[in-house]
C-alpha cells in the first residue's frame, strides 16, 4: 500500500473519531445515551525484504461504553424508588385523613359519648336527648364520610392501575418494534452494533421499569425478551403480549392485572408477582394499607354499633317501651362475593358470631369438593373449616345451592361496617335511658337486708305480667320468686347477685324469715338513667380486639400504624432514591459523556486529521517528483 493510502486510512480514522466525538457532544443531555468510542486496529502489514511494513489503520467498529451490571443496578434501585414514591403519595392521603384533629373519627366519638353521658345526667330532658341524638347522627356521618373518602381513593387506585397497564402495553409494543429495527440494522451491518437503537431500547426498558419491575434476556438475534413477576413474558423478540386491567372475579370493584396469552386469552396475575415501579406501589398500598385501614374503620363502626344496640335493647324509653336498635346495621354486616368462575350453585352467608374477635382481614373460603378451607388474606394463614363454626369472630354457612370443587368465596367481615352504618331511631323519646325493672322493699320487713336497683341481661321475660316477689326462707337460707315469674330457690350469700329470667338483683345484709323484696315493671321511669349510664360507660370498656382495646384506643392504633407505615415508606423511598443516584453516578462515570474529555478528543482527532492530510500532501509531492523525472 502506498504512503497515500496509509494517509487516507489515517484520515478516515481521524474523521470517524471526530464524527463520533461530535455525536457524543450532541447527545450529552439525551436520556439513556451511552458514550460511543471508535475502536481502531492496524491493517495487515506487508512483508518485504526489510521486514513487515505497516499498511495504515482501520476503524473496526464504533461501540458504546456500556456495562450490563451497572445498568441492572440502576434499574433495581430505580424501580424500588418509583414504587416507594407511588406508595407514599397514596398513603399520605389516608394518613392525613385519619390523623386530622377535626376531620378524623376521634373528635366525633368523643362528642358522641359526651352527648350520651349528658343525656344520662338529664334523662327527662328532651333537649339533652336531642343533643345526644344529634351527636349520634354526626358520628354516623363522620364514619361514612371517612369511609367514602377511602372508597374514592380506592376508585382512584383502580383508575391509576388501568392507566399504568396501558403505559406498560405501550412500552411493550415500542420494545417489540425497536427489536425489529435492531434485527434489520444488524442484517445490514453484520457484527456492527446499532448503538443508538440499543440506547433507545435500554431507555424504553428503563421507562418500563419505572412502572413495573422487569427483567430482560438478550436473544441470539440481538433482541430483548422482557419479563415481569416470576417470568411472565410481555415482550418476546418482535412480539408484544402486554397486560390487561380487569375486574377481580370475586370482587368486581377491584381492578387486577392479567397477562395476555398468545391466543388472546388473559390469565389473572397474583398481586404478589407485581412488584416495583408505580404499579407495584399502587398494588402494595391497596393490599397493605388501604384494605386494612378501611376494614379497621368498619370494625370500629360495627363493634360500637353492635355493643350499643345490645345495651340499648336492655333499656326503656320515655314512652315506657323497651328499647329497640339504636343503630341500623342492616347493610353493615359481612359481605360475601362468589367467584365469577364458580361452577356450582352454592350461596354462602356470613354473620358476626363474636363481635369482640373480629380482625381487619378479608377471607377466602375454598371448596375442594369435599372439604372447606378458610384462607385469611392478611397473612395467608389457611385452616380447615367446618361450616357453622366461628373463626376470628365470623360464622359462615351454606344458605342454598350446591358448591362444586374449585369454587371459592370472598368474605369481607367488616368492609361494609362503616358505609352501611345508619341511625335506627330519630325520636329523642325513643332513647332507652331507663332500666325496664324497678325493685322495692316492703316496710313490713324485719331484717336489715336491702336490695339494689337491679339490672337486666335479656328482655325475653319483659315486660313482667305482674310483680315478682322474692321471699326469704331462714331455714334453707334461700330466696324464691313468685308472681310474675316463679323461680328458685336461690342460695343466699350477702352481696352476691341473684340472677333469673334475664334479671339480676343483689341483696345485702341479714334478712329475717319471710322478708320479701319486689321486682316490677318500671312504670314511672322518666327520670331513670340507669341504662343511660351503662350506655355511656361503653366508651371506656375494652370490647375490641379480643377484649384488649376500647373504641378510642383501637382507632388510635390505626392512626399510629398508618402513620408509622407512611414514615417507613418515606424512609425506604429516600434510601432507594439514594441508591439510585449512586448507581446512576457510577454508570455515568463509565458511560456518560464528559464534555471536557470530548473536547480534548476533538483536538486529538483534529491533529490526527491534520497529520494524515500532511502525509497525503507529502505523498502527492513525491508522486509529482516521480512524474517529473519521466519528463
Amino acid at each position: 500500500m502506498s504512503i497515500f493510502n496509509v494517509g487516507v486510512s489515517g484520515l478516515n480514522a481521524a474523521q470517524n473519531g471526530i464524527l463520533t466525538t461530535s455525536h457524543n457532544i450532541a447527545n450529552a443531555s439525551t436520556p439513556g445515551y451511552n458514550r460511543q468510542q471508535i475502536f481502531q486496529t492496524t491493517n495487515q502489514p506487508m512483508f518485504t525484504g526489510a521486514g513487515y511494513l505497516g499498511q495504515g489503520t482501520n476503524v473496526e467498529t464504533i461501540r458504546r461504553i456500556y456495562s450490563q451490571q451497572l445498568s441492572e443496578q440502576v434499574l433495581s434501585a430505580q424501580t424500588g424508588s418509583a414504587e416507594m414514591d407511588s406508595y407514599l403519595s397514596q398513603i399520605n392521603q389516608i394518613s392525613n385523613l385519619m390523623a386530622d384533629p377535626d376531620a378524623g373519627l376521634s373528635p366525633a366519638m368523643s362528642d358522641f359519648f359526651k352527648g350520651v353521658q349528658e343525656m344520662a345526667a338529664n334523662p327527662a330532658s328532651i333537649p339533652a336527648r336531642q343533643a345526644a341524638l344529634s351527636a349520634s347522627e354526626s358520628l354516623v356521618a363522620r364514619i361514612q364520610s371517612i369511609d367514602q373518602r377511602m372508597t374514592e381513593v380506592r376508585t382512584g387506585v383502580n383508575a391509576m392501575i388501568s392507566s399504568e397497564v396501558a403505559a406498560i402495553n405501550s412500552y411493550a409494543q415500542q420494545l417489540a418494534d425497536i427489536n425489529q429495527r435492531i434485527i434489520y440494522a444488524q442484517a445490514a451491518g453484520p457484527n456492527q452494533p446499532p448503538n443508538d437503537l440499543l440506547d433507545q431500547r435500554d431507555q424504553l426498558v428503563a421507562d418500563l421499569n419505572k412502572v413495573i419491575r422487569v427483567s430482560t434476556i438478550t436473544q441470539n438475534d440481538g433482541t430483548y425478551s422482557v419479563f415481569i413477576g416470576n417470568g411472565q413474558p410481555i415482550v418476546v423478540g418482535t412480539l408484544a403480549y402486554g397486560l390487561a386491567a380487569v375486574a377481580a372475579p370475586d370482587d368486581p370493584e377491584r381492578i387486577i392485572v392479567a397477562i395476555k396469552s398468545p391466543n388472546g386469552n388473559t390469565v389473572n396475575m397474583p398481586d404478589s408477582l407485581l412488584t416495583g415501579g408505580t404499579l407495584g406501589g399502587l398494588i402494595a398500598f391497596r393490599n397493605d394499607s388501604l384494605d386494612p385501614v378501611q376494614n379497621a374503620l368498619g370494625r370500629i363502626a360495627l363493634t360500637l354499633a353492635t355493643n350499643f344496640n345490645a345495651q340499648h335493647l336492655l333499656g326503656q324509653d320515655l314512652n315506657g317501651d323497651l328499647g329497640g336498635d339504636y343503630f341500623d346495621l342492616t347493610n353493615a354486616g359481612p359481605a360475601v362475593q362468589a367467584n365469577g368462575n364458580n361452577t356450582g350453585t352454592g350461596v354462602i352467608a356470613a354473620t358476626v358470631g363474636d363481635i369482640g374477635n373480629l380482625t381487619t382481614s378479608d377471607y377466602r373460603l375454598n371448596y375442594d369438593g369435599t372439604n372447606y378451607t378458610l384462607l385469611r388474606l392478611s397473612d395467608n394463614t389457611s385452616q380447615a373449616y367446618t361450616l357453622g363454626t366461628t373463626v376470628d369472630g365470623i360464622n359462615i354457612t351454606l344458605s342454598s345451592g350446591t358448591p362444586q370443587a374449585g369454587d371459592s368465596f370472598l368474605i369481607q367481615p367488616t368492609r361494609n361496617g362503616a358505609s352501611g352504618l345508619a341511625m335506627a331511631i330519630t325520636d329523642p323519646r325513643a332513647i332507652a335511658a331507663a332500666a325496664p325493672i324497678r325493685t322495692g322493699t316492703p316496710l313490713t320487713n324485719t331484717g336489715t337486708a336491702s336490695i339494689d336497683a337491679g339490672s337486666v341481661s335479656s328482655t325475653a321475660s319483659l315486660p313482667l305480667s305482674g310483680p315478682v316477689t322474692l321471699t326469704y326462707d331462714l331455714t334453707t337460707d334461700t330466696f324464691s320468686a313468685t308472681g310474675g315469674i316463679t323461680a328458685g330457690p336461690f342460695a343466699y350469700t350477702a352481696g352476691q347477685p341473684i340472677s333469673f329470667s334475664g334479671m339480676t338483683v343483689t341483696i345485702s345484709g341479714a334478712p329475717a324469715d319471710n322478708d320479701t323484696f319486689t321486682i316490677g315493671n318500671n312504670s314511672s321511669g322518666v327520670s331513670d338513667n340507669r341504662n343511660g349510664v351503662l350506655l355511656g360507660s361503653l366508651q371506656t370498656q375494652s370490647t375490641m380486639e379480643g377484649g384488649t382495646a376500647t373504641y378510642q384506643s383501637s382507632y388510635s392504633s390505626i392512626v399510629s400504624e398508618i402513620g408509622n407505615k407512611a414514615r417507613e415508606v418515606e424512609i425506604t423511598g429516600k434510601a432507594q432514591q439514594t441508591l439510585y443516584e449512586q448507581a446512576e453516578t457510577t454508570r455515568a462515570q463509565l458511560s456518560g459523556v464528559n464534555l471536557d474529555e470530548e473536547a480534548a478528543n476533538l483536538l486529538r482527532y483534529q491533529q490526527a486529521y491534520q497529520a494524515a492530510a500532511k502525509m497525503m500532501g507529502i505523498a502527492n509531492t513525491l508522486f509529482d517528483e516521480i512524474l517529473a523525472l519521466g519528463r
